[in-house]
């Protein structure tokens, strides 16, 4: 199996031979059709997250067809296509997993960070953390919703039912959860880095009602605000915006330092949260609903030997909404 393999954390990943191995007992493999690429591979490959698995094939948005079952596998059939995100493995014994809170298991696994992801040919994947999703789409077009349009999802669920919604970063994940926030019958106020022209005329053209640059205030209170770029200084920003009462969800996995913020910004019941990771139930949930909506993703496709390249580019925000490696 050829994968894309990070030797150490901060080094060039680099092609690598490795050979197929068969499934444990709940366990398939999935040849890889699509990996969309996101910004928590860059944290992965930066160091930025806490206990490393080294070296570590990242990927975590992966679309592909099962090749092959382990034998305690129920459910799934070889040829099926699915879907395998983030969050790969729980413990299911835990007080959270207990109480309906897997997201938040105290003995996870997490595809690309703790286990192989998709930068690959293919990949074994836990069966019961994988998403049969039929046959309309192509891979690449599905490959963000199993990361960009889960976590979105969630947040936008956390975010309340406000009418008014803030999205503050408007790449992979806010390109997808406005077109549900639009088929839902909300207006969406779209926040981009200051200048980015091009990104909010994205944004309108996806329905947001308004577009402008994070250091601007919307023309009117936001009921909630969801925070999918990774920069701590928009909080204060994203609090200034909203309503009392109002909610703002930190939607990253990692964020750089929150400044200190004078009291009035949080009081008068104005919520700050975090989202951790998704459930399988998210998933079932969103990957339901997004045919009724017609999600289109806007994406930028690479070959897998040019994974350097395009995890560049989203460093540097060279395109619109997702890239997506194949191989």
């Amino acid at each position: 199996m050829q994968a894309m393999v990070l030797n150490r954390l901060g080094s060039p990943l680099e092609c690598e031979e490795r050979p197929d191995r068969l499934p444990g007992p709940d366990e398939i493999r999935v040849k890889v059709g699509a990996c969309g690429v996101c910004r928590t591979d860059l944290h992965v490959i930066d160091g930025e997250l806490p206990n490393p698995h080294t070296p570590i094939i990242p990927g975590h948005e992966i679309v592909g067809r099962v090749d092959a079952l382990g034998p305690s596998v129920v459910g799934l059939q070889i040829g099926e296509r699915v879907g395998i995100p983030w969050l790969g493995h729980t413990c299911g014994v835990c007080p959270y997993c207990l109480d309906g809170r897997e997201n938040l298991c105290d003995h996870p696994l997490f595809t690309g960070y703790s286990r192989d992801g998709g930068f690959a040919t293919s990949v074994i994947a836990d069966a019961r953390y994988a998403f049969p999703l039929g046959e309309a789409g192509s891979d690449v077009s599905l490959a963000p919703l199993l990361c960009a349009g889960l976590i979105g999802w969630r947040s936008l669920v956390i975010a309340g039912e406000g009418k008014k919604i803030g999205l503050y970063g408007f790449g992979a994940a806010a390109h997808i959860i406005a077109q549900v926030a639009v088929w839902q019958g909300r207006s969406v106020y779209a926040f981009t880095r200051p200048g980015d022209l091009a990104a909010q005329a994205f944004a309108k053209s996806l329905g947001a009602a308004w577009a402008g640059g994070s250091d601007e205030i919307p023309p009117e209170p936001l009921d909630a605000a969801i925070i999918f770029a990774t920069v701590g200084d928009l909080v204060p920003l994203a609090l200034k915006a909203v309503r009392k009462g109002g909610r703002v969800v930190c939607a990253g996995i990692h964020m750089s330092d929150i400044p200190s913020f004078p009291y009035d910004l949080l009081w008068e019941e104005r919520q700050l949260l975090s989202v951790a990771n998704l459930t399988r139930q998210d998933g079932l949930d969103f990957l339901a609903l997004a045919p009724k909506i017609g999600i289109v993703t806007s994406t930028t496709s690479y070959p897998l030997s040019e994974a350097n390249r395009a995890l560049a580019d989203l460093r540097a925000g060279r395109f619109e909404g997702a890239a997506v490696l194949i191989p």
